[in-house]
């Protein structure tokens, strides 16, 4: 049913690793639409940003908007990328 993880993934969760092996949220410099703030969750957890994006989208719509602040807190309190 679900396919292993390409090379090419696993090279890139590695790579978000820093070296004394925590892995650091950060919004994303170049996977992002608004701010980076999906792209870098999405490099956090390991998932397609865009399967985020469609989440926060479907949540704004039907949790009346509490999504937003969220994101707009993610925006401001996480820092940007390298």
């Amino acid at each position: 049913m679900w396919a292993a993880p390409s090379r090419r993934t696993m090279e890139t969760m590695t790579q978000d690793v820093n070296a004394s092996g925590v892995k650091r949220l950060r919004r994303s410099s170049t996977d992002k639409m608004i701010a980076g703030v999906c792209g870098g969750w999405a490099q956090y957890l390991g998932v397609d940003a865009a399967l985020l994006r469609i989440m926060l989208v479907a949540t704004t719509l039907f949790g009346m908007g509490a999504p937003i602040v969220v994101y707009a807190a993610c925006w401001v309190l996480m820092p940007q990328d390298d």
